[in-house]
């Protein structure tokens, strides 16, 4: 058996152990379905996570599929629909890889006050790794896909059981094009059964609930995934996780506006464009930054120059990390930080680093990015009773799930300096 042939054994072996042992890295939230992020800020340093501290985010169970078995069905407005075998997908295209720093919609949600709905993600459901697989665009070609304008790809996950909604995403057709890939590896090998094996839709940049685990399905349209008779395919809904979960909900709303299609992806932008996109969608992930070192509640000594030195990483959806700057007063005062390391694609996260002229006693270090459209990260979480729709000055909008949450302030850590 080669090393290969191990690791798909491996990954598709009935895991019988408890996540929290499979993912010794992760802090586990649920069992049922597994939901585990990342347990310590250090854990993101490095350029690449390693799986077992990349977060886990499941609605269904865990299913245990046989990798030899598996089908993607390319359906919808094609030349030719298709079948398509795990060999074929490995052999009869181009293969592509992408570093991305994936983030799950919810991250943060436990910075939101009053509660949100939900697993209650502090920092940690978050990570960054090299995706591997084919790319949309080469299936697409070959069967004669309708690529238009204004067509949409929508891919169907293979874990719900019978009586369970099916977890169901439409992205834009000119994203998928774009950079999408149906993933089979995870940093150079076969993903594990959590994180989507034996193949994922890829969606560089975007928050992770695009990214469509243990696809069956993939369907070019002319709409999103809307109207009844996908809310009673086969006797299930496939409209649940793209129009009512993973919207903007306010406070005032009792149900999200559902659309067709929308002309705005972009996430920030569908936030400002209220009279179009009454609830944003969450597509691309918004720019945020996280201290990684040093640690919350350190104490922490200065070296003989008097000096400390404070590091992160920052990200940002579709656009870059133009700059990061660190205040060591909560948000009073601010300097910016310097990137350091390599350059892994607009994708990948942004290392960086801060050296501060500490004096002793107690500290709040914040860190805020700033992308190469202007954008800033917000500084806190808005009260639900503002009703806010899109991020108005330094406020994030509450709303109901908790989604997108990129303020800074509650991000920050406390630090004694000692003399």
């Amino acid at each position: 058996m080669s090393s290969r042939d191990a690791d798909e054994s491996e990954a598709s072996r009935p895991r019988d152990e408890p996540v929290a042992e499979t993912y010794p890295g992760l802090e586990v939230l649920s069992t049922d379905p597994d939901n585990a992020q990342t347990d310590a800020r250090e854990n993101l340093e490095s350029y690449l996570t390693p799986r077992d501290e990349h977060y886990v985010r499941n609605h269904h169970r865990t299913p245990e599929i046989d990798a030899d078995e598996w089908t993607v069905s390319l359906t919808g407005l094609v030349d030719s629909e298709a079948e398509l075998s795990m060999e074929e997908l490995r052999t009869d295209y181009p293969t592509d890889s992408v570093v991305h720093m994936m983030e799950c919609s919810g991250n943060g949600r436990a910075y939101f006050s009053p509660d949100a709905e939900g697993d209650q993600w502090t920092f940690g459901a978050v990570g960054d790794a090299v995706w591997t697989g084919t790319p949309v665009r080469a299936i697409l070609d070959a069967h004669g896909a309708d690529t238009a304008d204004g067509r949409w790809l929508t891919a169907m996950g293979g874990e719900a059981k019978d009586d369970e909604d099916v977890f169901c995403r439409s992205i834009p057709m000119a994203k998928a094009l774009d950079d999408c890939i149906l993933a089979y590896e995870m940093n150079g090998d076969p993903m594990t059964a959590e994180h989507g094996y034996p193949l994922r839709l890829l969606v560089p940049g975007w928050f992770g609930n695009n990214s469509v685990k243990w696809v069956e399905e993939v369907r070019v349209m002319d709409s999103m995934v809307v109207g009844e008779e996908w809310q009673s395919r086969d006797g299930r809904d496939y409209t649940e996780y793209q129009q009512s979960s993973y919207r903007i909900l306010p406070a005032q709303d009792e149900e999200p506006e559902r659309y067709a299609a929308v002309d705005v992806a972009d996430t920030h932008d569908q936030m400002r464009a209220t009279d179009e996109i009454r609830n944003a969608y969450l597509f691309d992930q918004l720019v945020k930054s996280l201290v990684t070192s040093p640690a919350d509640g350190a104490e922490l000594s200065p070296g003989a120059d008097g000096r400390i030195e404070v590091t992160g990483v920052a990200w940002s959806g579709d656009d870059r990390v133009e700059r990061v700057e660190i205040s060591a007063d909560g948000g009073e005062t601010w300097d910016d930080a310097e990137f350091v390391g390599p350059d892994l694609g607009r994708y990948a996260v942004r290392k960086f680093r801060y050296v501060w002229d500490a004096d002793p006693g107690e500290h709040t270090v914040v860190a805020r990015a700033t992308d190469d459209r202007g954008r800033t990260q917000p500084a806190t979480v808005s009260d639900p009773e503002e009703g806010l729709r899109g991020i108005e000055g330094d406020r994030y909008p509450w709303n109901q799930k908790g989604y997108g949450n990129n303020a800074y302030r509650p991000l920050g850590v406390s630090v004694t300096v000692e003399r």
